[in-house]
């Protein structure tokens, strides 16, 4: 069968084009599984931790027996008491060592058989009396992994299972128990007493502090996917520069494998069928990646559902994004803040140079718009752009000094009263909110992380192969403005543009509104001043 890119549950060597993950897997053996450690593997969603947890287990089992669980197999009525949540545990556990099948001594599983035969004594203290027996009878150590925590994470008597864990761990050296044990999910363990009781005096007494703290990075470098599509090149053979589309793919995704994986299965299964990529050398470019963007950004995915769910589930966390993006907000990274550590958890933030950030260009962009949606409908600039949007397309082209001088027109109109706070604090959300219906449904734009801030930020926009840098700013004096102008120059030489746009929200009442053309070292700028 051929392969292909798979974006539904577990990849499985063979069968999907996948990163290569002999190094990470032979990292978690040297520097946890080898050592005896208990640790937790929480990633966002779709970020490849099952996929991680099959290809471990399987490299795993030359030297230990590997029992994997998915808690998800335990349904909620399994967690209402003791009783019933050991009962389930026992029989998916005898389902895992037979699976595992490496055990010569069949006799070691008889004290659980019996365990689950007893409908009387059944309680975690039993339960876990019986998992020693067998952890120390068995012929090699054993190593316990459960997928899908985040099944249980919400009920208490999975908190005191972790309790139970967390005594014979202390005790292994005279009570047998597992060599490591591996839990997977989303939700960080010491958020365990979040979602079970979220008043602040216990949101954080969780009974899993034996944990090892987990530092290998999951996601794909740019070499990885490289060395992916080298496989895929060499039975396809595209013609496609492999080192750059991989570049392009990781400039978008920062290596989250749910996103590196469906732009992949764009631009090989939807782009080709569609006008202008009839030639499969015209699919696997900048062009064809930019098309692959788009249609993931329209997706409605599990993965961009459950980021809405969550914003809407904390309202703090989505403030806090909100206020990043369009007021330039920068936030310092503190682990101990619940909501930045609600952020990065879910994969949506990550700590980069001290900062919170945005995790990858593609969240960033589905945020925005998500953001921008809500306010669409009311919003006086997107009326205005919807009603006068094929004025500024001519001949497949955008005219991106129209549309600026547009904006200007509409904006000094309606808001060029406002002050400078009000200019800070919703300029270049109403720019964007202009902008957007006459992109819609054929251009993209991103906003480059690199510069964003209080005082400036640029969008990248991309129209039919077209690109267009518009820096938007803050006006705080000519001296100020002549600097980012010279800025915004030498920031064309990154995206190899002659031309650049500028536009600047100026509070100062003696203002000159309106578009001007300046020369910067060799470049083209059309200022725009609101």
């Amino acid at each position: 069968m051929e392969r292909y890119f798979n974006t539904e549950g577990c990849c499985i060597p063979g069968k999907h084009y996948m990163v290569k993950l002999d190094d990470r897997l032979d990292k978690i053996k040297k520097l946890y599984v080898d050592r005896g450690k208990y640790f937790v593997i929480n990633r966002g969603r779709q970020y490849g931790k099952t996929t991680t947890l099959k290809a471990l287990a399987a490299y795993l089992k030359a030297d230990y027996i590997v029992l994997s669980m998915d808690f998800q197999g335990i349904g909620t009525d399994d967690f209402i008491n003791e009783k019933i949540f050991t009962d389930a545990f026992a029989k998916i556990f005898l389902e895992a060592f037979a699976q595992a099948g490496k055990n010569k001594k069949e006799s070691v599983l008889y004290p659980l058989r019996d365990f689950v035969a007893n409908q009387e004594n059944k309680s975690l203290r039993e339960l876990f009396c019986q998992l020693s027996k067998i952890c120390g009878k068995a012929d090699r150590s054993i190593v316990l992994i459960i997928d899908e925590v985040d099944s249980a994470s919400n009920n208490q008597v999975f908190v005191d299972f972790l309790s139970q864990l967390r005594g014979y761990y202390l005790n292994r050296e005279t009570s047998p128990i597992f060599h490591s044990v591996i839990l997977a999910g989303v939700y960080d363990i010491k958020n365990l007493k979040l979602k079970l009781r979220p008043d602040e005096a216990h949101q954080y007494n969780s009974p899993w502090n034996i944990a090892a703290r987990f530092t290998i990075d999951m996601s794909f470098s740019a070499s990885q996917i490289s060395e992916m599509l080298s496989d895929y090149e060499k039975e396809h053979q595209t013609g496609m520069n492999v080192e750059e589309i991989s570049i392009e793919i990781y400039q978008y995704t920062s290596g989250y494998p749910y996103l590196v994986s469906a732009i992949c299965k764009f631009l090989d299964e939807e782009i080709p069928e569609q006008k202008g990529f009839e030639n499969i050398a015209d699919v696997w470019t900048k062009n064809g990646i930019t098309e692959a963007v788009k249609l993931l950004l329209n997706e409605n995915s599990p993965l961009f559902g459950s980021m809405i769910r969550n914003l809407n589930e904390y309202p703090e966390l989505k403030e806090m994004l909100y206020a990043m993006l369009f007021q330039g907000e920068r936030v310092a990274y503190n682990p101990d803040n619940k909501i930045i550590e609600l952020a990065c958890m879910f994969g949506y933030a990550a700590n980069i140079n001290g900062n919170v950030q945005v995790a990858n260009r593609i969240f960033e962009t589905r945020l925005y718009n998500f953001f921008l949606s809500e306010e669409e409908l009311a919003s006086t600039m997107s009326k205005a752009a919807k009603q006068n949007s094929s004025q500024f397309i001519s001949n497949n082209k955008l005219n991106m000094e129209l549309v600026l001088e547009r904006f200007v027109e509409y904006f000094t109109d309606i808001y060029g009263e406002n002050d400078e706070k009000f200019m800070e604090k919703y300029g270049r959300k109403f720019f964007l909110l202009y902008l957007k219906p006459i992109i819609n449904g054929i251009g993209n734009y991103y906003i480059e992380a690199q510069t964003r801030d209080a005082k400036r930020t640029d969008v990248i926009v991309d129209y039919l192969g077209e690109q267009f840098v518009v820096e938007m700013k803050i006006w705080h004096g000519n001296e100020y403005n002549e600097r980012g102008e010279r800025q915004l120059a030498e920031y064309l030489d990154y995206f190899h543009q002659d031309k650049g746009y500028l536009l600047s929200f100026n509070f100062n009442r003696q203002k000159e509104t309106g578009l001007k053309k300046i020369v910067v070292g060799g470049k083209t700028i059309v200022e725009a001043v609101v």
